[in-house]
């Protein structure tokens, strides 16, 4: 067992190389740059959206309000009607890109922190670079990509969009997995 404060180096250089990584990723290599789609009449639905005054939030139109409200024949009609939307309304003029970046390189710390116990508790000092790896690794794998398929499942994200942000996952759980290995405890 190897104690977490003493991963402190492997679980900073990892959370660093995998923000480092993330932002070539999103701004010099193209395969994201389809994730998003223009909506048909772009100006006129933003403009119905401002006459709307929607709050920055999550929504959901036609919106049941739980397993009672979806046979209401109200909602039954609209949603029949459709489109169905799921959305996020983001504040006038967009986020914060200084605060998105720090929360993802907190973020990135946190999967990191799980990585260094879960490796901590299963590999033992001196242990060969493989064997940090694939614990690293593994969970790093788990906090950067599983979770993304309930988007998928649940809200029909795009497939494509899913595997393309899976395999950033990956990508981001292979450079934790070699930092860990690289540095772990001899």
């Amino acid at each position: 067992m190897v104690p977490l404060m003493s991963l402190w180096m492997p679980i900073v250089l990892s959370a660093v190389i995998v923000f480092v990584a993330s932002s070539i990723i999103h701004m010099v290599l193209p395969y994201h740059r389809g994730d998003f789609r223009r909506a048909p009449n772009e100006e006129e639905l933003q403009d119905a959206m401002r006459k709307a005054s929607i709050p920055a939030g999550d929504y959901m139109i036609p919106c049941p309000h739980g397993p009672a409200g979806m046979k209401d024949p109200k909602y039954q009609e609209l949603a029949k009607k459709g489109p169905m939307v799921i959305m996020t309304v983001l504040p006038a003029g967009g986020s914060n890109m200084g605060t998105n970046l720090l929360q993802w390189f907190v973020y990135c710390v946190v999967v990191s922190v799980f990585a260094a116990y879960v490796t901590g508790r299963a590999v033992g000092p001196g242990s060969p670079y493989l064997t940090a790896f694939r614990f690293a690794g593994v969970t790093a794998f788990a906090g950067y990509a599983l979770a993304l398929w309930q988007n998928t499942i649940w809200y029909k994200r795009s497939v494509a969009t899913t595997l393309r942000t899976t395999f950033d996952g990956l990508v981001y759980a292979l450079l934790t997995a070699g930092t860990f290995g690289w540095l772990w405890p001899k």
